[in-house]
């Protein structure tokens, strides 16, 4: 599997604390069936996380993926950002100052839980006219996709892509969030399923775990379509796969 979601770089957000962490998260998310993980430190956070792509965060790719290599853990950490989306963001993805995933066309992009829906439809827009194609992070998670999901088949009619979050599916934020994201995938409006880890604690980058429940609850073929064969369209940049 391929996790496209993950904060398991250290030091940068409130993800991984240390690279103890990291190799410990990387460990978990092989155990648990994942071949690679895109590292996502949010980014683009005023006065949060600002975290510009640069070389603070590739030294710590660098370091991470020569702890696994030395330790014998066979799984790779590819670069990217969880994108925190405003005004500037096409024009700070053309300069550089942002990154999609593994450079490919694909950015993530995540936006205030409490964000109104035009807001979001419109940065999808703008970013889509640009020649990306948009992965928005856990729409599951946001107040006014809870109060209408229907909403999902518009972000996707402007040129996004779905990514679900694991533990919205096992129930870990909350009713609202687990009937969403049960609704997204049933409907099959879901393109990716990723961990969005934190921690080797909690919100871990286990991946098995939903596999299963997807297998078992929808189909196999839509979780090899969520957690293997599009997440690999991504990291290859290659066109996604229609459902």
């Amino acid at each position: 599997m391929i996790d496209i979601h993950c904060h398991i770089l250290f030091g940068l957000d409130d993800g991984a604390e240390n690279i103890s962490e990291s190799v410990e998260m990387a460990k978990i998310a092989r155990d648990g069936g994942s071949s690679y993980i895109v590292a996502t430190p949010h980014c683009n956070m005023s006065d949060i996380y600002m975290n510009p792509w640069g070389e603070g965060i590739a030294s710590k790719i660098d370091a991470v993926n020569k702890a696994l290599s030395e330790k014998g853990i066979g799984l790779e950490i590819l670069p990217g950002q969880e994108i925190y989306c405003g005004d500037h963001t096409v024009d700070k993805l053309k300069g550089g100052q942002l990154i999609t995933l593994n450079n490919s066309r694909y950015p993530l992009i995540e936006f205030n839980f409490y964000q109104n829906s035009s807001f979001l439809y419109e940065q999808v827009w703008n970013l889509s006219k640009e020649g990306y194609v948009p992965i928005i992070a856990h729409p599951e998670r946001y107040a006014f996709v809870q109060e209408n999901p229907e909403s999902i088949s518009r972000i996707k009619s402007l040129g996004a892509l779905i990514q679900v979050n694991k533990g919205s599916l096992r129930g870990n934020f909350g009713r609202s969030a687990y009937d969403c994201a049960d609704f997204i995938v049933a409907n099959r409006l879901a393109d990716f399923i990723a961990s969005d880890a934190h921690s080797p604690f909690s919100r871990t980058p286990y991946l098995e775990s939903v596999y299963e429940i997807i297998s078992e609850n929808y189909s196999f073929d839509y979780a090899d379509f969520l957690l293997k064969e599009n997440p690999r369209c991504v990291i290859e940049n290659k066109p996604n796969i229609l459902y």
